[in-house]
């Protein structure tokens, strides 16, 4: 039988050493065998060395406010903690009556949507034929917005059908609302886009 080496006779006590502190680790992690020593698994049995190093999410929160979830036409409430001005939480607000406080993936996930570093924070506008985004300011787009929307309304509005009837619509500008707008903000958007401008083609995601 070949003798041992040296790097053998020091990898062996060093493997030992590493089974030793994995057991140890497990007795002191898992709840089990403490469950069956006695402890209770409300107290002593239910800590861990993950446990010990574990702190509210919400500790240094120094304000809280309300939202609603913009991922779908349901309208989940939420409840958006803050610290410092940045939010550090959100979850469901369990004053709803229609989700009592519980969320969907997606809605639990608005944390991560919202602070993402891929989010844009700025007006972004693409000229004609170019090849890149530049930033704008939000009055220039907004003013933008209310050009191109007269353009197109001018260009396609109808007063009247062939047949003499008065219609005073325009089917070249449509408006679509989205989930978080509340009956009020949909109702002047009727109101602007419908008996202003005579645009036929309103819709809602959340079909109110």
């Amino acid at each position: 039988m070949p003798p041992a080496r040296a790097d053998q006779k020091e990898t062996t006590p060093t493997i030992h050493r590493i089974a030793s502190g994995r057991v140890k680790g497990f007795s002191r992690d898992w709840s089990l065998p403490r469950q069956i020593d006695g402890q209770s698994v409300m107290a002593e049995a239910a800590r861990s060395t993950i446990s010990e190093t574990l702190r509210l999410r919400l500790k240094g929160a120094n304000w809280v406010g309300t939202s609603i979830c913009p991922c779908c036409a349901v309208g989940c409430a939420q409840f958006v903690y803050a610290k410092d001005g940045k939010p550090i939480h959100i979850e469901g607000d369990p004053r709803s009556p229609v989700t009592q406080g519980t969320l969907c993936p997606k809605g639990a996930g608005t944390l991560g949507v919202l602070l993402s570093p891929e989010r844009i924070s700025q007006m972004l506008h693409r000229a004609r034929h170019s090849d890149h985004w530049e930033e704008r300011p939000l009055d220039w787009d907004m003013e933008r917005v209310a050009q191109l929307t007269k353009q197109a309304r001018d260009k396609t509005f109808v007063e009247r059908l062939p047949d003499g009837k008065l219609v005073n619509h325009t089917v070249g500008v449509a408006s679509l609302g989205g989930a978080t707008l509340d009956n009020e903000e949909n109702d002047l958007i009727e109101k602007l886009f419908g008996g202003g401008l005579g645009v036929v083609s309103i819709e809602n995601q959340a079909r109110r």
